[in-house]
């Protein structure tokens, strides 16, 4: 039985993760080109034409970029909630009406053999979600893109097998660099992005330490290093009695190349 991960590419200038299993194969958004995104699925052995679908988090370019592309391509189906295909509507481009796919926050829904239940995040975009997938009892929740986690959404992603959480900035490193103040603070703020510290904090309040895989995801080039960022959320689970040597897996995601492929 097949739950497979691999993070295509995570970051500030583009997402995708990609999701199979033994009947469906998904892109968790697609926020580098169309031609980006099938090179790197052919690092992993995976033909562009084989996606059923494309599940997308919120509009932003760096996560829908490809998506219009990659749809009238191969003719693949997309998904989002209302608000977010309202909004991303004029930037992907003309899409089928056979492959534009609607689902509800905040409810489950079945695609072949698995489960997804998107949930809010807190970002400035029109209806932003994250998501967990569930499939043959094990779950896998990607979040990022939000500037805190709720408890519900903790109780929610608790007792997964792999979390992709983001940790985007060092907050020293942004106070100190070249950003405009304003945009320092919309992505220090509730509605901006996870920095290494939060994302520390939320790992160690949901993960057991029964052997979890978490990546940490969307690492800002300009405000953050991924030595410092896996460095800073080592010592805060650790400070919880988590080892990353031998508790769970703490892995990163990357820019430029794919991650570790991760079987369940």
């Amino acid at each position: 039985m097949t739950f497979k991960f691999c993070s295509l590419s995570s970051s500030s200038s583009g997402n995708c993760q990609y999701i199979e299993t033994d009947n469906i194969k998904v892109l968790i958004d697609a926020g580098l080109s169309g031609k980006r995104i099938e090179n790197l699925l052919k690092d992993i052995e995976v033909e562009a034409n084989t996606i059923d679908c494309i599940l997308i988090t919120h509009e932003h370019t760096d996560h829908i970029k490809g998506a219009g592309i990659l749809s009238r391509r191969y003719d693949i189906p997309i998904w989002a909630n209302e608000k977010t295909w309202f909004s991303m509507e004029g930037s992907i481009g003309k899409v089928k009406g056979k492959n534009i796919k609607v689902f509800n926050t905040e409810k489950d829904f079945q695609l072949k053999d698995l489960n997804i239940y998107p949930f809010r995040t807190s970002h400035d975009a029109a209806e932003p979600v994250g998501f967990c997938l569930e499939h043959n009892n094990t779950k896998i929740s990607i979040i990022t893109d939000t500037g805190w986690v709720s408890n519900d959404v903790r109780s929610k992603i608790k007792g997964s097998s792999l979390y992709l959480m983001e940790s985007n900035h060092d907050v020293e490193m942004l106070k100190v660099g070249r950003y405009p103040w304003n945009l320092k603070r919309r992505i220090m703020g509730i509605e901006g992005h996870l920095s290494n510290e939060q994302s520390g904090e939320v790992i160690s309040d949901i993960i057991s330490g029964n052997g979890e895989v978490v990546f940490l995801g969307h690492l800002s080039k300009e405000n953050n290093f991924p030595l410092l960022a896996y460095e800073t959320v080592k010592n805060i689970i650790g400070d919880v009695g988590i080892d990353v040597h031998k508790d769970i897996t703490l892995d990163l995601t990357y820019r430029e190349k794919v991650s570790k492929v991760y079987n369940f």
